[in-house]
């Protein structure tokens, strides 16, 4: 699977997520060789957890199925871009790229508003593809806030 194809699984997963009254954002570990490693949606409501981003839960699994601290060889890929806290979170599990769909103008840590990757004191620099499949996964959280306030 290429970059697009994994997005779609994640946008699927990202509209279940939403039906369960999440955020809709999904992220994936996937390794060098293309194997999903693992696959989350966002659990802050369930979990009642402001961390449970997505974007943890799929470090947090995919190095413990590993055993292994460091995710060098993989992809973290997500439907919106990382906040501070997950790019940090890449950034410290030494994620080797760092893919994801929609931009976050407000909210966003990559291209936007800490731009973790972009300080020298950074503990390591993906790298970085934004835009994939970008018009659907933005729709998705558009949808889903509308949705929220009317």
């Amino acid at each position: 699977m290429n970059d697009s194809e994994h997005m779609h699984a994640l946008i699927a997963l990202a509209e279940r997520a939403a039906r369960a009254g999440e955020v809709p954002v999904a992220a994936a570990i996937i390794d060098a060789h293309g194997a999903v490693l693992s696959m989350r949606h966002n659990e802050v409501e369930a979990r009642r957890d402001a961390t449970a981003h997505a974007e943890l839960l799929a470090i947090q699994e995919a190095c413990a199925g590993r055993g292994e601290k460091y995710l060098t060889d993989c992809t973290l890929m997500v439907t919106l871009e990382p906040c501070a806290m997950c790019a940090q979170a890449a950034a410290h599990a030494k994620i080797g790229r760092v893919v994801f769909g929609a931009y976050d103008a407000k909210s966003g840590g990559v291209e936007h508003g800490a731009r973790v990757f972009s300080h020298a004191t950074c503990h390591h620099l993906p790298e970085i593809i934004g835009g994939v499949q970008e018009t659907p996964c933005a729709a998705l959280l558009k949808d889903f806030f509308q949705s929220r306030r009317g």
